[in-house]
């Protein structure tokens, strides 16, 4: 926790740097959250199709799920929200011809449910 899952069309592939996004974005993630960037998780999943407004080829989205640990409050995650937002506007550089949307939703992860093992297993 927290889980983040960036959806990004196929034709933001070589404008969107998503490493550096995840990078940036873990520690955004830790502060504003109060856990740690070792707890940060970014998938990406690039999707071949999609269909945006009108369904014309010059529409892009990104869209970001960040699920966190219940229990934050509205204020809390609204500055999630915005954060996140911001550093996917920072790494994402314009693409002409393309209307690009960046969505951002944060959800909960039940603490009741919601179970974690790691190991680190020595060179």
């Amino acid at each position: 926790m927290p889980h983040i899952v960036v959806e990004y069309s196929d034709t933001l592939a070589e404008a969107f740097d998503r490493r550096a996004f995840g990078l940036a974005l873990h520690p955004v993630v830790a502060k504003t959250v109060d856990t740690t960037v070792d707890a940060c998780k970014t998938r990406f999943r690039r999707l071949d199709e999609a269909v945006i407004a009108d369904g014309a080829p010059h529409h892009a989205i990104v869209h970001i799920e960040a699920a966190i640990l219940s229990g934050r409050d509205a204020e809390n995650k609204q500055a999630l929200t915005a954060a996140v937002l911001e550093v996917a506007r920072a790494h994402l550089a314009p693409v002409p011809g393309l209307a690009v949307q960046i969505t951002v939703n944060v959800t909960d992860l039940d603490r009741a449910w919601y179970a974690k093992h790691a190991e680190v297993h020595p060179s």
